[in-house]
């Protein structure tokens, strides 16, 4: 083997100074390790140790290769310039030992102490940032989207975001409610509808977007039901109108027979046609034919028919009375008879499933007015008595002649009054009209009168009873 495969830059001496060449090549490789094991234990190691336990072997004989030079013998020259070559290089590795372990680890401390404290400062802001960003769904009219947020709540969010919330929306959590990364917010927004629910018109408020959303959440049940738009139509923040009709109950009774129906009918003759019941002329229901059927409502049909008829009625006239003091007090004079006036009148006869009702009055038509009738009332006062003619028994008289009635007439229409005075004969007296219409007491004075002048002739037959 070759001497050249264990050869190196310098000289090598186990036992003395390496050579210069090999003295850098070898403290060359291990100066970074040293000096980094020194930074991390050179303190610990020294303070428990009091101090380097090599330093001061080194640094001894480095003074004593630099103070005390050995002085090259006779013989020895070719040895001078390899010990002066070892000399040389120990120095310098005695400089370098010297520069190596005079560096202390606090050094490296005071250089990494504001490095740490400025990454542990940055390391705790980033923490606390982190903390107050949260991670939150926001599902807004059904679109939802993932977002990061510093709010503290629902409120906060809300405003950051921009998104408005008025009276009839809902907001899920509730507005307030605070805010951890990872939860889910929802806005749903109202939406009015004007709905007509079985006649009945009113205006409700709905998060629903659909109209068959909307009848859910108002608790409509449209099974069976009408609806004026499709269940699956959309509702937009305006809103819409909504006509429900729902599913009802209602019984006909017609012609003798009873129909009950399911219907969502809008008037109670569409249910009643539904129920295969046909109105003919003027036939009608129990309730308006327009109504609005209600659920276990019951429905009458009335057959009815009806007729037309004319009749002829008197117009009774009027009797006008006027004064007259030619006539004695109770006397009565008809200066013009009155004549009853006529009027045609027609009539509406009807009958409700065979039962006649009372007749209408439709129309009246006045054909002939009445004439009023004219009368002439004494006023006249009666005298005291007739000479001759007082103490005779009047009334025994007029019972035999007229039965003691002042307005009896006889069959034949001539004779008339207590006494049966004829026409002629009660004017020659002073009597106007007719006898029987003057009162009793003008008829007797009248008849005393007649006594007076002719005696009891006038009465053949009950002239006698004067005297009894």
């Amino acid at each position: 083997m070759s001497a050249s495969q264990y050869e190196t830059s310098g000289t090598y001496d186990p036992y003395g100074a390496p050579g210069v060449h090999g003295a850098q090549e070898m403290y060359g490789v291990y100066d970074a390790e040293t000096q980094a094991y020194g930074a991390a234990y050179g303190t610990s190691y020294g303070t428990a140790y009091g101090g380097d336990t090599y330093r001061p072997a080194y640094e001894a004989a480095a003074q004593a290769s630099v103070s005390e030079p050995v002085l090259p013998r006779q013989g020895e020259r070719g040895s001078q310039r390899e010990a002066g070559a070892r000399a040389v290089a120990g120095r310098r590795a005695a400089r370098r030992r010297k520069a190596r372990y005079s560096r202390r680890p606090e050094s490296a401390v005071r250089r990494l102490l504001p490095q740490a404290l400025v990454v542990a400062f940055l390391a705790g802001g980033t923490t606390a940032f982190l903390a107050k960003d949260k991670a939150i769904e926001l599902t807004v009219d059904g679109r939802p989207r993932a977002l990061h947020t510093f709010a503290d709540d629902v409120t906060g969010l809300l405003a950051e975001e921009g998104v408005p919330v008025g009276a009839h929306d809902v907001v899920a959590p509730a507005p307030g409610t605070a805010l951890a990364s990872g939860d889910e917010v929802a806005v749903h927004y109202g939406r009015p509808v004007r709905l007509t629910l079985d006649g009945e018109r009113r205006e409700v408020w709905t998060t629903a977007r659909t109209v068959d959303g909307a009848l859910r959440q108002l608790g409509v049940r449209a099974e069976g039901a009408y609806l004026s738009a499709s269940r699956s139509q959309s509702i937009g923040r305006a809103g819409l109108a909504l006509d429900v009709r729902t599913e009802r109950t209602v019984t006909v009774l017609a012609d003798g027979r009873t129909r009950t129906i399911r219907t969502n009918a809008a008037t109670v003759r569409e249910a009643v046609e539904e129920a295969g019941v046909t109105l003919h002329g003027q036939d009608t229901t129990s309730v308006p034919q327009s109504g609005f059927p209600r659920d276990g409502q019951t429905v009458t049909v009335l057959r009815v028919t009806g007729s037309r008829e004319v009749r002829e009625e008197t117009i009774p006239f009027e009797v006008r009375r006027t004064a007259d003091p030619m006539l004695f007090k109770g006397t009565e004079v008809v200066e013009r008879a009155g004549r009853p006036g006529l009027r045609r009148v027609t009539y509406y006869f009807r009958s409700v499933n065979g039962v006649r009702q009372k007749p209408r009055r439709e129309t009246s038509e006045v054909v002939r007015e009445p004439r009023t009738q004219l009368v002439q009332v004494g006023t006249k006062p009666h005298p005291d008595s007739a000479k001759g003619a007082d103490g005779l028994n009047w009334h025994g008289l007029a019972t035999c002649e007229s039965g003691g009635r002042p307005h009896a007439v006889d069959p034949s229409g001539t004779y008339g009054g207590l006494y049966q005075f004829d026409t002629h004969t009660w004017h020659s007296l002073g009597g106007n009209g007719r006898p029987q219409d003057a009162s009793a007491e003008e008829q007797t004075f009248r008849a005393k009168k007649l006594y007076v002048s002719r005696g009891s002739t006038p009465w053949p037959h009950c002239g006698a009873r004067l005297h009894r």
